[in-house]
């Protein structure tokens, strides 16, 4: 199944179809297996529709034939507002998000600004008794797709299967000067030094063997738009690997050359594809270019 990130998959919900006439809140009592607090919450939380609309009226007349949807969680999430994270989907085993430049993906030091304690408090907020576990990471400057776990379980299986579960993963990035490849490969060894600056080797120098695909997508004289496609997984990858072709990736103030037309590093996960850890249905999950690397074409 496939989600864009402007399309807000809310969580998961259950339909029905109203057979004889009552008002809202006495038929969701008598046709719905949850408990009458859990119904009062859900209702109260906005996570009930009827006929597709969001709504929170308890004594509304309902009619045959109109379809109820009820959220399986306490509320639908679209209350949730954040600068910074958007919730694209979830159900009670995971959280996709987008995430923006400028966060973390989990605490570090004293930076308190990361996703992970964001959705902790959005749990909270909406009584889920589930905190988020990091499954993988995002670099603070870059944007896109990331996925959490909603508990220790999903979490493991999803560490520990990771590169089976996975099977598309993209990135699309604004790279420094004008490409003169259309498509290729960039496999070599990557490596942290003691500053925690990672280099690279055609050779293996002790570190992890790293292979990027890309695909150019547009040029001018001064940038290029690139796509990514990992199959590994490594820290910098993309960064390293675009800074050996001599095309750093713009705003790259660890690996670039000083290019910054955007003021940010122009680096962002669009893609994310995998088989769901529980459930195991293919989930595929997509967020547009940034308009502002658009732009610059």
């Amino acid at each position: 199944m496939r989600y864009s990130s402007d399309f807000r998959q809310g969580n998961e919900y259950d339909h029905y179809v109203v057979k004889e006439a009552r008002p809202l809140l006495e038929w969701l009592l008598e046709n719905v297996p949850q408990s009458r607090s859990k119904i009062k919450a859900t209702l109260q939380g906005r996570g009930v529709k009827v006929n597709g609309k969001t709504v929170s009226q308890f004594d509304m007349m309902l009619e045959p034939g109109m379809k109820v949807a009820v959220s399986k969680t306490k509320r639908n999430q679209m209350g949730f507002k954040n600068r910074y994270v958007k919730i694209v989907y979830e159900d009670r085993w995971l959280i996709v998000v987008e995430k923006m430049p400028g966060i973390l993906s989990m605490a570090a030091g004293h930076s308190s600004l990361n996703v992970k304690t964001v959705l902790d408090d959005y749990f909270r907020q909406s009584r889920q008794k589930c905190r988020a576990h990091v499954v993988h990471r995002l670099d603070r400057d870059t944007s896109g797709l990331m996925v959490y776990a909603k508990d220790m379980e999903t979490e493991q299986i999803l560490e520990h299967h990771w590169h089976e579960l996975v099977y598309d993963r993209r990135y699309v990035a604004v790279v420094s000067g004008e490409m003169e490849e259309d498509e290729g490969t960039i496999a070599n060894w990557l490596k942290d030094n003691k500053a925690y600056v990672t280099y690279s080797s055609p050779v293996d120098n002790g570190g992890k063997y790293a292979v990027t695909h890309f695909h150019t997508l547009a040029r001018t004289t001064d940038h290029s738009l690139v796509e990514f496609k990992l199959e590994t997984g490594r820290k910098n990858q993309i960064r390293v690997h675009t800074a050996d072709m001599g095309h750093p990736v713009c705003g790259d103030t660890k690996y670039g050359n000083g290019d910054d037309p955007l003021h940010r590093l122009c680096l962002h996960a669009w893609l994310l594809c995998f088989e769901h850890p529980v459930t195991h249905e293919q989930m595929e999950f997509e967020t547009p270019v940034p308009t502002d690397f658009r732009r610059l074409f």
